[in-house]
């Protein structure tokens, strides 16, 4: 019996994983962070729950610079309520090739790996609801369609229970 409940524990971690970047490696076109992100980019995008409702919807203009082997995204959100809110992302390419990055709303740092046309980030953000401010992960893919276009899809999870889903489309302006 013990044995039983604790294969279907694990049957169950192991179906919360997510996949591997490096099964992306030979996918094209291949991802350049800078050459992508420098520039002007624009993002539509929704937060959902985990039920699937939709509860946010959201455009993002992002300028992004490039200088002493920083690349800096400064991000303006504008939100379906009329709200709008400012990030600013600071990431750099470390020395094994893996990508980090920080922001005044994300504890510690940023964590990315990029193989082929994708780039799987993992960070913890501050969330404020509702007057309190929760610490939530997140697991967030980032698929390049063409040199234009990229698509986003980020779990937040919090104590391992998915929270919903950001969903996001980039186009990068001529």
């Amino acid at each position: 019996m013990k044995k039983s409940i604790i294969a279907a524990l694990c049957g169950l971690l192991t179906a919360c994983a997510s996949p591997d970047v490096a099964q992306y490696q030979k996918a094209e076109p291949k991802l350049d962070l800078v050459h992508y992100f420098v520039g002007k980019t624009d993002a539509w995008g929704m937060f959902q729950k985990r039920s699937g409702e939709v509860v946010k919807r959201f455009h993002v203009e992002i300028t992004g610079t490039h200088h002493n082997g920083k690349l800096v995204l400064d991000e303006q959100f504008k939100y379906d309520d009329g709200t709008t809110q400012q990030r600013i992302w600071t990431l750099s390419k470390a020395a094994d090739g893996s990508w980090r990055g920080t922001a005044d709303d994300v504890k510690g740092e940023a964590v990315g790996k990029i193989a082929g046309n994708a780039l799987n980030w993992r960070y913890t953000m501050f969330l404020p609801v509702d007057g309190k401010t929760y610490e939530v992960q997140f697991d967030d893919w980032m698929l390049l369609i063409d040199d234009k276009a990229m698509i986003n899809r980020a779990s937040m999870q919090k104590f391992g229970f998915e929270l919903g889903q950001v969903t996001l489309f980039f186009k990068k302006r001529d």
